[in-house]
């Protein structure tokens, strides 16, 4: 049977080890059967975020004298409670081109789910593969844990390609 040792987890299934973190901070769990016990596991759990929101500029301007033509990079940033360290990292970005219907001609580098590095910014650009549109509009969206939307998710980015 697994067992919390610290109030920061809750065990939801005690056989299959099912944890809830109830708040940030770091917490350890044991699993035991009869005399037997394991070495204390440690489990760190992250603040969720407060919100998202791009860094930089959110319109770009390509010039595409031919095909493979590539924005510059757009960046999101992750905010979080700065407690634990690193609550802004790895965090899941989805991207969607939302202009022009259905893309055709264009795709998103690297792309259409990216994650924050160790500061908490996600970078991505707009690449055009195929028969130039006049923009693109791309958004960034982000979830908790629960599904519901980020504070500031969708993130809108506008990306004018010229001849």
């Amino acid at each position: 049977m697994w067992t919390s040792l610290d109030s920061t987890l809750q065990i939801v299934d005690s056989v299959t080890g099912s944890t809830l973190g109830r708040f940030a901070g770091t917490g350890r769990l044991q699993v035991r059967t009869g005399a037997l016990r394991s070495n204390p596991v440690t489990i760190t759990v992250l603040a969720p975020l407060d919100s998202i929101a791009a860094t930089g500029p959110t319109r770009d301007t390509v010039v595409a004298s031919a095909p493979d033509s590539l924005s510059d990079s757009l960046q999101v940033h992750a905010y979080a409670p700065t407690t634990p360290p690193g609550s802004n990292a790895n965090v899941k970005i989805a991207l969607a081109i939302a202009f022009p219907p259905g893309a055709a001609g264009l795709t998103l580098v690297p792309g259409d789910t990216i994650r924050t590095n160790s500061a908490g910014i996600a970078v991505f650009q707009v690449r055009l593969t195929g028969t130039r549109p006049d923009s693109a509009v791309v958004t960034a969206s982000a979830r908790h844990a629960d599904g519901t939307a980020v504070a500031g998710s969708p993130v809108t980015f506008v990306v004018e390609f010229r001849p």
